[in-house]
């Protein structure tokens, strides 16, 4: 699943390509993509129509398109596969295509395609700085409105593990499954070791590893392990040749040799160094 880096790649293409264009009109050719949005696909159209795109903005891994003329946005979320694609309107349509933008300039189409069909597109009411149905979701590490200090003080009254403390969305948002274990990686951290036994000094040292990382992978265009994460223009990020541990089972840590281990986590799988990131330290 797309994470905070791929997603901020895909809000700066958006950024650049679809901000201040007119909505022309717009197509639902899967109902599942609209699933969230109650009225249904030609209320969907009716409400964009006329239009414009103001900006483009994230939170963790959620996009949204702020909308002229009232106080809501375009909201989507890519979920394991989807794509949010500028392509230009002469294109023939992707064989996953789920919804597609035309604009009032006659420039290129904004399309949501999504094979596997787990994310979708809404459009919802502002709440605040940020749509209604993720007020809910905290801050991600990038955001100037973080609180460090509150993370840290929540972060350590929790006894649940690290890791599962870093992909809880309500706690700080954006990290997810790859990401936590590079982090932890870095940060010297077994995955399982209780949140609340961490020091404040070594959640600040874990902070850091999340922001060094996710730095590192936003430079690089994101990871990608297949055809399915692509940025708007349909180039795939290459972050995956840099990762430490995740999807390195039985490889060399590249600092003390031993072999990467991989374990079950949440019907998921955890990949960290038996020396690096003993469960005591």
């Amino acid at each position: 699943m797309p994470e905070l880096p791929e997603v901020e790649v895909v809000r700066r293409g958006l950024a650049q390509w679809v901000t201040g264009r007119e909505i022309a009109g717009a197509e639902v050719l899967h109902p599942r993509a609209i699933r969230r949005h109650v009225p249904g696909a030609d209320e969907f159209a009716a409400r964009l129509k006329g239009r414009v795109l103001m900006s483009a903005e994230r939170r963790g891994k959620y996009l949204w398109l702020p909308l002229s003329g009232a106080d809501e946005a375009l909201m989507a979320h890519l979920g394991m596969s989807g794509q949010l694609l500028v392509v230009d309107g002469d294109t023939a349509p992707e064989k996953h295509l789920r919804v597609r933008v035309r604009f009032e300039d006659g420039g290129p189409d904004l399309r949501f395609v999504d094979q596997r069909t787990f994310g979708h597109v809404m459009l919802a009411p502002m709440a605040g700085d940020v749509p209604e149905p993720i007020s809910h979701i905290a801050p991600d590490p990038f955001e100037a409105v973080f609180d460090e200090a509150e993370f840290t003080r929540r972060l350590r009254t929790k006894k649940t593990e690290i890791k599962r403390a870093l992909l809880d969305q309500s706690l700080i948002s954006g990290v997810g499954n790859i990401y936590a274990d590079e982090a932890l990686w870095i940060a010297k951290l077994h995955w399982a070791r209780p949140a609340n036994t961490l020091t404040r000094p070594k959640v600040a040292e874990l902070l850091t590893a999340v922001r060094t990382v996710m730095g590192a992978a936003l430079l690089q265009g994101g990871t990608s392990f297949d055809s399915l994460y692509v940025n708007v223009n349909g180039e795939s990020g290459y972050f995956e040749r840099s990762l430490e541990v995740y999807g390195r089972r039985d490889q060399p840590c590249s600092r003390c040799g031993s072999a990467i281990r991989r374990e079950a986590f949440m019907n998921r799988s955890s990949y960290s160094c038996p020396r690096c990131q003993r469960r005591s330290h």
